[in-house]
Formats: C-alpha cells, sequence, structure tokens
C-alpha cells in the first residue's frame, strides 16, 4: 500500500453542520508499538499485563473508556471458539440492548496470559492499584502515556499528524475503522457490525472520508 493511500490530507474536510469525523486514527503497525511500549520500564512491571491487555481490547473492540472500566470477568468467555466478550446494555453508550463480540486470537491469549499472572484478584477485569477498578480518568492517562513512549504521532483528519498526546481511547475506536477500511476492504456495514453504530448513516458520517476515492 503506498504511505499517501493512507495520508488524511487527501480526505474531505468536514462541511458544516455534519456529524464529526473521526478525528485522530492509528495504523495497525502504531498499535503494536503503543503495546510494546507498556512493557517497558515506563510503567510499573506488575501492570504491565494489565495496560498491554487494555490497549489489545479496545484495539480489536472498539470498546468505549466508560464500557471497559466496567468489564467484570464474567463478561468474558475465553473458552468459546472464538473467544468473545459480553457487553450488557446497562453498561454501553446509547443502547439497551446486550451485545456480544466476538474476540481475535491474539486478544483471546492476552487475556489468558493477563488472567493468568493477574497480581489483584477482583470481579473487575481491570483493577487500579488503589482500588478494584480502574478510572476512566486513569485509563486515558496510560494511554497517553504509552503514546508518549512509543512516540507514535497518530494521523489527523485534514491535518497530517499529529503528537502521541493526541492520542486517546476513542483514537483505536477510529483506529478500527481504518484498519477495516484501508487494510482488509471491509464495507461500512461490517465497521458498523463491529463498533455498534445505531445505523449505517452514522457509520458514513463518521468513517466514510477513510474510503478510497
Amino acid at each position: 500500500m503506498s504511505p499517501l493511500s493512507e495520508d488524511p490530507q487527501a480526505d474531505p474536510i468536514r462541511k458544516p453542520g455534519a456529524r464529526k469525523q473521526a478525528a485522530t486514527w492509528l495504523t495497525p503497525e502504531q498499535v503494536e508499538q503503543i503495546r510494546d511500549a507498556c512493557l517497558t520500564d515506563a510503567f510499573p512491571n506488575y501492570l504491565q499485563g494489565r495496560n498491554e491487555t487494555i490497549i489489545t481490547l479496545f484495539a480489536d473492540t472498539g470498546l468505549r473508556v466508560s464500557e471497559l472500566v466496567a468489564l467484570d470477568w464474567d463478561h468474558l468467555d475465553l473458552d468459546a471458539d472464538p473467544a468473545e466478550v459480553y457487553l450488557p446494555g446497562a453498561i454501553q453508550k446509547g443502547t439497551k440492548r446486550d451485545a456480544y463480540l466476538d474476540l481475535e486470537n491474539e486478544t483471546a491469549r492476552q487475556f489468558r496470559r493477563y488472567r493468568n499472572g493477574a497480581w489483584k484478584t477482583t470481579a473487575a477485569v481491570f483493577p487500579s492499584r488503589q482500588s478494584d477498578r480502574v478510572s476512566k480518568t486513569s485509563v486515558r492517562r496510560l494511554v497517553k502515556k504509552a503514546a508518549e513512549v512509543a512516540d507514535v504521532r497518530p494521523f489527523v483528519a485534514g491535518a497530517g499528524r499529529g503528537e502521541p498526546s493526541d492520542v486517546s481511547p476513542h483514537t483505536f475506536r477510529h483506529s478500527i475503522a481504518f484498519r477495516m477500511i484501508r487494510r482488509e476492504d471491509k464495507r461500512l456495514e461490517d465497521v458498523m457490525l463491529r463498533l455498534r453504530h445505531s445505523s449505517i448513516q452514522t457509520t458514513d458520517q463518521i468513517y466514510g472520508h477513510l474510503r478510497r476515492r
């Protein structure tokens, strides 16, 4: 793939009044760099597995940060084929419909490694040092720090490349759409289902500009 095909400068500028487009996104290679950064001494050793698992889950499923911190181990079935995560409607944004998301094999393996080396036993999948459940603020902070350690510069719609500090949990949601559309040649309908949008119009308004013209 030509580097130009990933250049957001070639994307149209959002028209006034239109739904906000994806602002920042990462390539799969940049996501891997951020995962690797979680395993450096920038983070305490006992938090490295947790942090890598958080990044891996964001990049695979596109969970919103509020959904990720609400996950309990009971929401995961790592023995299913494929492994899956259950999202009760009560923890989702904008819907009350329960959802099941298949996990990539690598995501399931990462969860098993994390579970087997757990440093703290809690009902919540992701605890913090101070609490049995990590906060949204803490997750946003670790994502930003890992991006800065990895020194990745995300793509920014209509503005070239951003700074590592521009990476947020929602960046991974946009990155899934980028990967599916640009790398895997998937349809917008596939993106809609993965990201759990209520309509294809929503998906087109946010991610339509990622399609090759």
